[in-house]
């Protein structure tokens, strides 16, 4: 069976984070193996404390995991500080895994920030040149390079930039701008649009991790680069069509929609 990793925060809510990439992994096949890089006191309304992980454990756990299971692919979220960001990528450094899929996690969905300041010169550095595709939303991307991003040519604009600052392609989600949610993805060659269906929901709480774990489950199932992200555009789409409207918040994505329908047992998870 294929395996893998994502390290990144824990989500006592169970809808982001961990949760979401565990859930997404088995959803789509492969086994998943886990690097808790912080805990949050999460829900679908707010964030309402963060521990991070003492760097040494970070560090053990990661090497832990590669020193006896194979690891097909890696997906990294939410690292939140520079001491953080630099223990993971001089860990992966030694390792070298074939597939790293960096979701830059900045900001919850209600507004708490997940990233410190100080943290993404070094993301930039340390880690967006070791990853295999980037999938940064537009707010995240315009962090990224320090400038707006209103029209689809400036998603192409900040496609390019991203790549100049080390990234191999990436995946920028439009989900952020008017209308559609068109994702424009670049190998650093070439564009390709993912057109998306606008979902009027509000549970849309680990849509971004999800996306990001689902992308790594398909590379490591043995998919080219630009089918796995055409494959976990669909995934997301399911999962945010039929999301679960529980908490008094952004509820969760319905990451096991597929499997209940086979299963014939969906309706109760509608």
């Amino acid at each position: 069976m294929k395996t893998a990793l994502t390290i990144a925060g824990s989500d006592s809510g169970g809808g982001a984070g961990i949760q979401a990439d565990l859930k997404t992994f088995a959803a789509n096949g492969v086994f998943g193996m886990s690097v808790i890089t912080a805990v949050t006191a999460q829900n679908t309304v707010d964030v309402r404390s963060i521990q991070n992980i003492d760097t040494n454990i970070i560090k053990d756990q990661i090497e832990a995991v590669f020193d006896d299971l194979p690891v097909d692919a890696v997906k990294i979220g939410m690292l939140s500080n520079p001491r953080i960001v630099q223990t993971v990528a001089e860990t992966l450094v030694k390792y070298e895994p074939r597939h790293l899929i960096l979701d830059p996690v900045m900001v919850s969905k209600g507004g708490h920030h997940l990233l410190e300041n100080d943290a993404i010169l070094s993301l930039t550095k340390d880690v967006i040149p070791l990853a295999t595709v980037i999938t940064p939303n537009i707010p995240e991307a315009e962090v990224l390079i320090e400038r707006p991003i209103i029209t689809e040519s400036d998603m192409k604009e900040a496609c390019m930039t991203m790549v100049e600052l080390g990234a191999k392609t990436v995946l920028l989600k439009g989900g952020h701008l008017p209308g559609d949610p068109n994702d424009l993805f670049f190998d650093g060659n070439r564009f390709y649009w993912l057109k998306g269906n606008r979902i009027h929901t509000k549970n849309t709480h680990g849509t971004g991790c999800t996306l990001s774990s689902a992308i790594a489950a398909n590379l490591a199932k043995g998919y080219p680069l630009y089918e796995s992200v055409q494959r976990a555009k669909a995934y997301i789409e399911i999962a945010i069509k039929h999301s679960l409207n529980i908490g008094k918040g952004h509820g969760p994505t319905n990451h096991f929609y597929e499997i209940y329908k086979r299963a014939g047992s969906a309706e109760s998870f509608i």
